[in-house]
């Protein structure tokens, strides 16, 4: 559905009250529109903070489908086992590289994987097909055939998680899959491809002719888009909405976590535009946003990290 980048339902409730209720009312709505958390990143901008943690069991190359014969293959980071008792919450980890490059196993995100791991989530790291040579839905559909391969009653039983509580993690292109996952569909978050939370980083969301205007992308990054949506114009490109988290929308939508530092690859006016719609559906919706140029995981700090896994622990642990 198209979004609404007008004022949202409570600032328009706002207008109509009388002076003396405004504050109560205020209080009621908060936040609004695009109002982010700003920090400041402890990282160098030369590369992400790395860390191991050779106390979680990693199984890869996991087979969760096949395209024309291909194994799609994913990695499983197991947490250290407790004394606790029942199913885990699950995470999807989705790896950028501008939808045509980057490697669930790189160390990069192995360590992502492991981090989560260790945080007591249950986390599948996934391959998806790449652009050119599979374009959009190629991969999308590789991560939501994902989503339904960990529902599975074998597999849940297998990595004892709950199908209830599944999550998504994703940066930069995966940041835009992890979107789109949350906002495919509409109903429950407990079946098919359906998720309960998102937590993404410098998501590009909107993949339109119009969404080149939205902090005027960069032509090389347009060319990126293009190849990815297999089209040679935005003109005439049908399936640059549909791979745009924007304009799918609904009020059925999970709880969100979305950050992006104030001047990187991706326009920050991206994420403030998907924060708006969010907020206009009334779906939980926090923004951090960090100064200086941090990309997707250049921005996971000690910090950053910290607001992540309380978010995710915060939707799935209550569920």
């Amino acid at each position: 559905m198209k979004p609404v980048l007008g004022v949202s339902p409570c600032l328009r409730m706002l207008t109509a009250l009388a002076a003396g209720t405004m504050l109560l009312a205020l209080a009621a709505c908060a936040p609004t529109a695009t109002h982010s958390e700003l920090v400041t990143s402890t990282n160098k901008p030369i590369y992400p903070q790395v860390k191991t943690y050779p106390s979680i069991d990693v199984s890869a190359d996991v087979s969760y489908g096949a395209d024309a014969g291909t194994p799609l293959l994913l990695d499983v980071c197991l947490p250290t086992k407790t004394a606790s008792t029942g199913a885990r919450p699950a995470v999807l980890s989705l790896h950028g590289g501008s939808w045509r490059a980057g490697d669930k196993s790189s160390i990069t995100w192995r360590s992502v994987c492991q981090w989560l791991a260790s945080e007591g989530f249950v986390t599948f790291s996934v391959g998806y097909r790449l652009a050119p040579q599979h374009p959009f839905p190629a991969g999308f559909d590789d991560v939501r055939a994902a989503v339904r391969w960990m529902r599975e009653p074998a597999n849940a039983d297998r990595y004892d998680i709950d199908p209830d509580r599944i999550g998504v993690f994703g940066g930069s292109a995966g940041g835009n899959l992890a979107a789109l996952l949350g906002t495919e569909g509409s109903g429950d978050w407990t079946s098919g491809s359906r998720v309960a939370a998102v937590a993404e980083l410098s998501g590009p969301i909107d993949l339109t002719g119009n969404g080149v205007k939205l902090g005027n992308v960069a032509p090389d990054f347009q060319k990126v888009e293009l190849d990815y949506l297999g089209c040679a114009s935005f003109s005439i490109c049908p399936q640059a909405e549909k791979a745009s988290p924007l304009y799918q929308v609904d009020d059925s939508d999970p709880p969100f976590f979305i950050a992006h530092s104030l001047k990187e690859l991706i326009p920050l006016q991206q994420s403030e535009a998907m924060v708006q719609v969010l907020r206009a559906h009334d779906v939980d919706t926090t923004f951090v946003t960090v100064k200086g140029t941090l990309h997707s995981v250049a921005m996971l700090d000690d910090d950053m990290r910290s607001r992540i896994v309380g978010f995710l622990h915060a939707k799935l642990d209550a569920r």
